[in-house]
């Protein structure tokens, strides 16, 4: 999961700052970061859940207790990234106070069976991203869009990265880890699906009115509901592609040879150590970016080959050593020790059995 987490990282970094492509075939190969590192974000955001709530075997006790650790850490989250948005102004779309709405969201849902938290992850994520578009269109979102309840709207429907659509993909990711990422044969029909999934849907996508395929010679105004389709199919399909790649590391790190997990663990260890501090790594871009800002040819950016190469390799490398010498990421020991989840498990470790 933190390798999976670690090039989704990667991947927004390339979202953020790539420098305009001199290429159709680098334009693309830049378009891949745009959608996929966040929904492989929500991804591994539902295993995480899953993990801290009992894995394959849910918890009993303490229910009560962990929603109420996962609320606060949501809070804090959300308190972050508005305080983030209003004081630093970076050039990109702010993740962490939607992702602690998206943890509020799914407090309820923490323990339903997992084949339920699958199917009904799969049935939303098909229907909610092509609805929030729809929606978004209409005027009476448009005019909450300007009231006292924008940044509601902009959490659950309007916004980039809406709530309707990431409590879907985080119910796949919790129903994952129920279902037992430990067993070969859920991981192979896992990947397998995936994979078909976006073998299947991504390429009709490209090609729809709007996809980056379709013929650029012709303007063709795209209808809304087909809009809203390839909205919903791109999702499911970018959804396909995170599963195959938590798969693979699960293979390289996990299923694999002695040998290659021992190769791969080495050579994956500085992305493995991004993916361990998330929000440290995250939040630290976001103030490099800040502070990275200038004006070109009149406008505003940050994008730069140079800026992108720093944020990747600075980023491994502090991860890597704070990981080695002082293990749990700053922000991560200090969410965790504010949520109560550190003294509970001191708790634990001093109850006798």
């Amino acid at each position: 999961m933190d390798a999976a987490r670690g090039l989704a990282l990667i991947g927004m970094f390339v979202a953020h700052v790539a420098p305009v492509a001199a290429s159709a075939d680098l334009v693309s190969l830049i378009a891949i970061a745009d959608e996929r590192p966040r929904l492989l974000f929500a991804l591994t955001a539902g295993m995480g859940l899953a993990f801290i709530s009992g894995g394959i075997r849910p918890i009993v006790d303490g229910r009560r207790t962990l929603r109420r650790q996962i609320a606060i850490r949501a809070v804090i989250l959300i308190v972050l990234g508005l305080l983030i948005a209003a004081t630093l102004h970076p050039l990109v779309f702010i993740i962490l106070d939607v992702y602690g709405v998206a943890f509020l969201v799914m407090l309820p849902l923490l323990f339903i069976p997992a084949r339920a938290a699958l199917g009904v992850g799969i049935a939303l994520l098909a229907i909610m991203p092509g609805l929030a578009e729809l929606a978004s269109a209409t005027d009476l979102v448009a005019e909450l869009q300007f009231g006292p309840f924008a940044i509601i709207v902009d959490w659950f429907v309007s916004g980039a990265y809406p709530v309707v659509e990431w409590v879907p993909v985080m119910m796949i990711g919790l129903a994952l880890v129920r279902l037992d990422l430990g067993s070969p044969r859920v991981v192979a029909l896992a990947a397998l699906v995936g994979a078909v999934t976006a073998a299947v849907l991504l390429p009709i996508v490209a090609l729809m009115p709007g996809g980056i395929a379709a013929p650029l010679d012709v303007e063709v105004e795209v209808d809304p509901a087909v809009s809203a389709l390839r909205t919903s199919l791109e999702a499911l399909g970018n959804v396909g592609v995170g599963v195959v790649v938590v798969a693979g590391m699960l293979l390289l790190t996990f299923f694999a040879r002695p040998q290659v997990r021992r190769v791969a663990g080495v050579v994956l260890s500085p992305i493995i150590a991004m993916g361990s501090m998330p929000l440290t790594i995250y939040t630290l871009h976001l103030v490099v970016l800040a502070v990275s800002i200038r004006v070109e040819n009149g406008y505003y950016t940050d994008d730069s080959g140079e800026l992108l190469l720093g944020l990747v390799v600075g980023s491994m490398v502090f991860a890597w050593l704070w990981r080695h010498y002082l293990g749990r990421g700053p922000l991560e020991r200090l969410l965790r020790w504010a949520s109560g989840r550190s003294r509970a498990d001191a708790a634990r470790a001093t109850t006798p059995e």
